[in-house]
């Protein structure tokens, strides 16, 4: 499923048009952006919580020239998945 097809879906069910399921659904998506981008965790009830993680420093080596390298730590969104979801995935 794709983007599209989810505005087509909500527009269905909440009878309004393309333009502003995709607007709704656009702005939803920039809410839990600009919250990540904050430092933010968002929380939606039932689906999940969006939060970033730190993923720490850490050596590996080149696979081409063997020589050991460092991975510099960075920052990544990840995703924790709800109770109702994860039930709704089970079935």
């Amino acid at each position: 499923m794709n983007k599209s097809e989810i505005v087509a879906i909500v527009a269905d069910q909440v009878n309004l048009t393309r333009k502003d399921a995709e607007l709704a659904i656009d702005s939803f998506l920039e809410a839990i952006c600009d919250g990540l981008s904050k430092g933010d965790k968002v929380v939606v009830s039932g689906f999940g919580t969006f939060e970033v993680r730190t993923r720490i420093a850490r050596s590996g080596r080149n696979p081409r020239t063997g020589e050991e390298i460092v991975i510099p730590g960075q920052k990544t969104p990840c995703f924790k998945a709800g109770k109702l979801l994860k039930d709704a995935v089970k079935d």
